[in-house]
């Protein structure tokens, strides 16, 4: 009987959900729609990130956006680099978003 009730608090242990998921929206670049504005690439790297190749410190990220963007609808281009983990590039999504850029596309 010990066993049975030892399997089963196991199993509702593994089965329940101890926090809150989370979702972070982004477009899809499959279709290209022709766009002919001025690059906004910001490369994440584990050393810093780049917005149009050009060196810029994560606190002043949205200002440096901001400067190349014209209203906050402009696509964004996220580019993760291959050393970075996912929760910089997620954290960097974030702290856009928060600041009111909504068209942030990931690419690879």
């Amino acid at each position: 009987m010990i066993d049975v009730v030892f399997l089963l608090l196991v199993f509702f242990m593994l089965a329940s959900r101890f926090g809150l998921d989370t979702t972070l929206p982004l477009a899809l670049a499959a279709g290209g729609d022709g766009y002919d504005g001025q690059p906004r690439v910001l490369d994440i790297s584990a050393e810093g990130l780049r917005l149009n190749g050009v060196p810029v410190a994560e606190p002043q990220v949205v200002a440096a956006v901001r400067a190349v963007t014209d209203r906050p609808e402009d696509t964004l281009v996220l580019r993760g680099d291959t050393g970075v983990d996912l929760q910089r590039v997620v954290t960097v999504a974030d702290t856009l978003r928060r600041a009111g850029f909504t068209q942030l596309v990931l690419i690879e």
